[in-house]
């Protein structure tokens, strides 16, 4: 009875870290198909937090290959917690009354703001997947990664490559300009 829990457990984490893996993947894809469509070009604190979420990324995608860990789950907190720095930083300086802001909204808010709320929300979701984790810690681990959960993989190495090519493209080996308005690299 008690090793149906756990493995009832084990196939909730599994499912809520590629959930998570691909919830990362979506807004990694958001933001680049907002790059691209709208020619709005992130400055160097939208790229922090897109290495951010990256991060994040990779410690889900050890999850979900490897099984969760503490260490695993420290990666995603610790780099969430330095994207919510990166975009509660770009927040601060676009909360005057008469500023703009950097971009254009999406739903009303900027993508600095909901990439602050989605940092915060992976802190808070890492918490929770760390007690569930920690519940079942000693039931037996079979890992099998299903052609959904591949795919989801495979689609985080596209667009971690496809973001790499973009910010090279824009900034070149050297600094990205602060408010950018073309590629570096990438005459028009």
């Amino acid at each position: 009875m008690a090793g149906d829990i756990f493995s009832g457990s084990r196939r909730f984490s599994d499912g809520m870290n590629a959930l998570g893996l691909a919830a990362v993947c979506g807004v990694l894809l958001m933001a680049f198909i907002w790059q691209v469509a709208f020619d709005e070009l992130p400055c160097p604190l939208c790229l922090l937090q897109r290495v951010g979420f990256v991060l994040v990324g990779i410690g889900l995608l050890l999850n979900v290959r490897f099984g969760p860990s503490p260490l695993h789950y420290a990666l995603i907190l610790f780099s969430a917690l330095a994207g919510a720095f990166a975009a509660g930083r770009q927040m601060l300086l676009h909360i005057g009354p008469a500023d703009p802001g950097y971009g254009s909204p999406f739903l009303g808010l900027h993508f600095y703001t909901w990439a602050f709320v989605l940092f915060v929300l992976a802190m808070a979701w890492t918490a929770a997947m760390l007690v569930i984790d920690r519940a079942c810690a000693d039931a037996p681990r079979v890992r099998r990664n299903g052609p959904l959960v591949r795919a989801i993989i495979w689609l985080f190495f596209a667009l971690v490559a496809a973001n790499l090519v973009s910010t090279l493209l824009e900034c070149g080996f050297g600094a990205c300009p602060d408010d950018p308005v073309s590629y570096l690299w990438w005459p028009r």
